[in-house]
């Protein structure tokens, strides 16, 4: 289990959290992402719907508003290409 017992576990998976679902990396990475890139990025991922959740239950949309000032540019993204969530 990546989140473990002890400190240094729940670092080593916080750190590595988005190892497996770039578009939560994208979202997080905010002021460097363009919108095309992540739309890209989107369009790329062959099992979208599975790679929405993260380990933590978390949503692209969470990632996104959990940063202090979320693009609009990239909502628009997001909600163009998951209109349902």
């Amino acid at each position: 289990d990546r989140f473990g017992n002890g400190p240094h576990s729940c670092v080593a998976g916080l750190m590595s959290r988005f190892d497996n679902v770039p578009v939560h990396r994208l979202c997080y990475d905010h002021s460097s992402t363009t919108p095309e890139e992540l739309g890209q990025c989107i369009d790329d991922q062959e099992e979208v719907e599975e790679s929405l959740v993260d380990e933590f239950g978390m949503t692209p949309f969470h990632v996104l508003f959990s940063t202090a000032e979320p693009r609009r540019e990239l909502l628009k993204v997001l909600l163009d290409k998951f209109p349902y969530y």
